[in-house]
């Protein structure tokens, strides 16, 4: 029971950091990043929403992580 009970733990976390991570905005902008071409979107710095949002996902990947170790060794 209490693996069945890890198991889910691990699913939902899994899903709600693949979620979290899409809502991510994307840092890079490609081959223009290199030539000099957003030098003013990096001075901007980032937003309450966006630390927010970096904390929840390092909080779910913590749980992510402590649900995989659990199962690994609850199934040895």
């Amino acid at each position: 029971m209490l693996t069945w009970a890890i198991i889910a733990v691990e699913s939902c976390a899994a899903v709600g950091l693949i979620f979290l991570v899409l809502l991510h905005s994307g840092r890079g902008g490609g081959i223009s990043d290199l030539m000099g071409g957003s030098i003013g979107a990096a001075a901007t710095g980032s937003t309450v929403v966006e630390r927010n949002l970096d904390r929840i996902t390092i909080g779910v990947a913590l749980i992510f992580t402590f649900a995989t170790l659990a199962l690994d060794l609850r199934l040895q």
